[in-house]
């Protein structure tokens, strides 16, 4: 199979033919018709993700057809038109047995435990759990928008924030899973406040749907607008970028009784940022984490995307081939682009 590898952490990313994967026996091959490109990939190339070994090969947000299938595997045959979370639960831990296969301790991650999908194919385990099966109208490069960044704003949304209509809602980072955010958000009827340092950015989250834009850049304090714009605080602040500065200003733009949902990865220095625990106790606010989505969840998503309250596609920022991929990578980090970059010819 023709894969995008790479043999050293923050090295040359290079186009390879590899020998084609075969199904584990709970799992199974499936055809890559589109994987995302991801900053979560970034980090992965860096060496901030202590499970990858070296040579890898990058990419988890994926959809595709079943190639073939292991002999352990119930509910899917070769043809399958499908998708999955970047979490893939066991099916068999505590974690699982309570639903919560996003926090598996078994967990297969295509992309970081094994390889992913910046290939013609890619195998994946304990397929019965975790497969999503793809309705005939989405197609390949939307589903693959879904990826870990719109399933992962829309579980910290939906299901960790609670949000409700007319709460206020501030996002702090308008990438991929920012801009899922406001427009999930939107959906339920949040008054959305959108926080980034680029204007284009900015305008394109006012096109899905913010009700104010604060460009971080341009403001003396990101706090005293967020609270100045939201009456007092927000109800819920969503840190999506990952940095010391953006976990602060999200906090610090909380009411009383709101909620902090972390997000975007903490790497490096910002892998400890300081928290001001005497507001948190005093105020009552709740910091939580959300990582990813479970498989048997997507359907709710489905459903909104099929009645038209979700338009994940207008996301959608360009799709490229896997060539193009290996440049625009290690570029990630200057966050050039606007919406979800798509790989999808190989």
């Amino acid at each position: 199979m023709k894969a995008a590898i790479y043999r050293e952490f923050g090295g040359p990313l290079a186009i390879e033919t590899l020998p084609d994967p075969e199904p584990p026996p709970g799992g199974v091959v499936i055809a890559v018709k589109a994987t995302g490109l991801c900053r979560s990939d970034w980090h992965g190339w860096m060496g901030h993700d202590p499970d990858i070994r070296l040579p890898h090969v990058p990419g988890h947000e994926l959809a595709g057809v079943v190639e073939s299938v292991g002999p352990k595997v119930k509910r899917w045959r070769a043809g399958d038109r499908v998708t999955l979370p970047f979490v893939c639960g066991c099916g068999s831990c505590p974690q699982c047995d309570s639903g919560n296969q996003q926090v598996c301790d078994n967990q297969f991650q295509p992309g970081f435990t094994h390889w992913g999908s910046f290939a013609e194919y890619v195998a994946i385990d304990y397929a019965d759990v975790n497969l999503v099966r793809l309705p005939g109208e989405l197609d390949f490069v939307t589903a693959a928008g879904l990826g870990c960044r719109f399933v992962t704003a829309f579980r910290a949304i939906v299901y960790q924030g609670q949000v409700s209509a007319d709460q206020w809602v501030a996002v702090h980072g308008c990438g991929g899973v920012g801009l899922s955010a406001i427009m999930i958000a939107k959906a339920l009827n949040a008054r959305v406040i959108a926080v980034d340092i680029d204007d284009r950015t900015l305008e394109f989250a006012e096109q899905i749907g913010a009700d104010m834009l604060i460009n971080a850049s341009e403001t003396e304090s990101v706090i005293d607008s967020v609270r100045a714009v939201s009456n007092g605080g927000v109800h819920l602040s969503m840190d999506a970028l990952g940095s010391g500065v953006t976990c602060a200003n999200s906090i610090g733009g909380l009411r009383k009784r709101g909620k902090h949902i972390q997000v975007g990865l903490m790497v490096g220095g910002d892998g400890n940022p300081e928290v001001p625990m005497d507001r948190v106790i005093a105020e009552e606010l709740e910091l939580i984490g959300s990582h990813g989505m479970q498989a048997h969840r997507y359907p709710e998503i489905l459903d909104m995307i099929r009645n038209g309250e979700l338009q994940p596609e207008l996301l959608i920022g360009k799709t490229i081939d896997l060539d193009e991929a290996i440049a625009a990578l290690p570029d990630m980090d200057r966050f050039e682009s606007t919406g979800v970059t798509v790989i999808d010819r190989f």
